[in-house]
């Protein structure tokens, strides 16, 4: 009877701020994995590379490499099929220099047991019939993007996203928060380089929770309820680079990307200055031939640690192109060749739409 109350008890736990205000390590973290098939199999290597509907997530700048308006779709299952993920964005542009994109994520897990009207706390036991009190919520989180990006001359691209997160553990406590994201990107030949700067203005994400809800979980867990606040989510410095090696029916693609991060997550990335700055590196190789049918291959997760030695999360995948049809497939798990969270299937559609981008005006 108690187990599904002490998994409520523990996602609030999770997510709750201890004090009214505090750095959240985890705060945004649904949507760390990433999107779309094609980046995800490159080993989530994208910042300087993303040119795509998909660049709404990556770098906002890079969607100024869009031709003409798209919209895209993603579905995975993740942790053995426990948390769902999904996603749906479109991108287009509104002049030679300009485009616009608009994304939804939502990461939860559906159908947990709430037990809390099924047990008597007068009693101390069940109710009668238990069962006909069994109901069921969802833990979910959801984000809205809005993007615009601009080029300038030099070959070079800006872009920035607005950001509302809204989160949710069924009726007990919800979250909202809200941040920007800012990216540029420069082209100089075959190569591409990305500067995003990750909730750039720090997230806040302000809990409120329904104490009333809890507090027939008092005897069992004493007064140390979980309680509102506001989590600050710190800034992410992503950087990245791409090559594009041209042949006459095929494109190789090189990319190379890391991640810096303030926020004292070091124990799951490369670290330095003591552990103030968490290093996250990542790579990926394309291999296209006549933009038809693409191969893949990455490495999302590196880490270096004293009692595993190298330890590497490798990743895979595959792309057709049918006219303006798109679909990718993804391969990957979360915590190297022996995970024990399971590995994840991740496939994405795209669809490039009749609006072209506007011609320059003469």
């Amino acid at each position: 009877m108690r187990t599904p109350i002490l998994f409520v008890m523990v996602l609030l736990a999770a997510v709750m701020p201890a004090s009214a205000q505090r750095v959240a390590k985890y705060g945004a973290d649904f949507l760390a994995g990433g999107v779309g098939a094609r980046a995800l199999g490159m080993g989530s290597a994208q910042v300087g590379l993303a040119s795509d509907v998909h660049a709404v997530y990556w770098n906002p700048a890079g969607l100024q490499g869009l031709d003409r308006a798209s919209v895209s779709y993603m579905h995975a299952e993740r942790f053995a099929g426990i948390v769902s993920f999904d996603y749906a964005a479109g991108a287009m542009a509104v002049s030679h220099r300009s485009t616009v994109a608009a994304a939804w994520f939502r990461s939860g897990v559906n159908d947990i047991k709430n037990t809390l009207d099924a047990w008597d706390p007068v009693r101390g036991a069940p109710r009668p019939d238990p069962s006909s009190h069994v109901t069921t919520f969802s833990a979910a989180d959801q984000a809205f993007f809005v993007s615009f990006a601009r080029s300038f001359a030099g070959g070079l691209d800006a872009g920035v996203t607005a950001k509302i997160v809204r989160r949710s553990i069924g009726s007990f406590a919800d979250a909202w928060g809200y941040s920007f994201d800012l990216g540029l990107r420069y082209t100089t030949g075959a190569w591409r380089l990305g500067l995003v700067v990750q909730d750039a203005t720090t997230m806040l994400q302000s809990w409120s929770v329904d104490s009333g809800r809890l507090s027939a979980l008092a005897d069992v867990f004493g007064d140390d309820l979980p309680a509102g606040g506001t989590e600050l989510v710190l800034p992410v410095v992503r950087l990245g680079t791409g090559y594009r090696l041209v042949g006459s029916e095929s494109v190789t693609t090189f990319a190379v990307d890391a991640d810096l991060a303030f926020d004292g997550t070091s124990a799951n990335a490369l670290d330095v200055a003591d552990g103030a700055v968490a290093i996250y590196p990542r790579a990926g190789l394309e291999h296209a031939w006549r933009d038809l049918i693409a191969l893949r291959a990455g490495i999302s997760r590196l880490l270096v640690t004293r009692s595993d030695g190298l330890d590497l999360s490798p990743t895979v995948g595959a792309g057709l192109r049918v006219g303006r049809f798109r679909v990718d497939y993804s391969f990957g798990d979360f915590a190297g060749l022996s995970s024990e969270l399971g590995y994840s299937h991740r496939i994405s559609a795209s669809v490039d739409l009749d609006r072209l981008r506007p011609e320059p005006e003469p």
